[in-house]
């Protein structure tokens, strides 16, 4: 079972080089190392992570197993949502990742688990999250937990326009 510890701004530094780490490893294979680097510059600089950490509609969690960290998790409520949904009180999951030595272990079903757990603890109805289109292993893992596509959107990754494809899970 994991543990979970929300982060404030002492963990930055820690939350920097895990962020930049599992975002590479799960979409540098697939990306120009150029488009990498400007969306990391862009998205998550020590800068822009401090300020979503200091948005008290932002929370930030650390998984751990023992005393290893295996994962994160960020979750929007409110005006932190990256976008509108017209779904009643909803929430966002910006970001889930695991290490990719933990993974395909159940550690990920424990994020998400964590996941609803903190939107049901803040009343939130509705968890929403964004998926860019060709992550295959990500789209499979939430529709098996019941999520529904309800649109897409434009995401930029440096330089290369893609597309997130929009899913939703009533939690209530």
């Amino acid at each position: 079972m994991l543990a979970f510890v929300r982060l404030t701004e002492k963990e930055l530094d820690e939350l920097y080089t895990f962020s930049t780490q599992t975002f590479k490893d799960t979409f540098a294979s697939q990306n120009t190392a150029k488009n990498m680097t400007l969306y990391l510059e862009e998205h998550m600089s020590k800068s822009k992570l401090l300020e979503e950490l200091t948005n008290p509609d932002s929370h930030f969690y650390f998984a751990y197993k023992d005393k290893d960290c295996i994962g994160y998790l960020k979750l929007n409520f409110n005006t932190a949502q990256k976008e509108s949904i017209a779904y009643s009180k909803p929430y966002e999951v910006e970001r889930i990742y695991v290490l990719k030595k933990w993974q395909r272990k159940g550690f990920g079903t424990q994020l998400f688990e964590k996941a609803i757990q903190m939107g049901k603890e803040q009343d939130c109805e509705h968890l929403w999250l964004g998926v860019w289109e060709h992550n295959t292993t990500a789209i499979q893992f939430y529709t098996q937990w019941g999520l529904v596509p309800i649109g897409s959107n434009n995401f930029m990754l440096g330089t290369d326009l893609q597309t997130d494809l929009l899913y939703c899970l009533n939690i209530k």
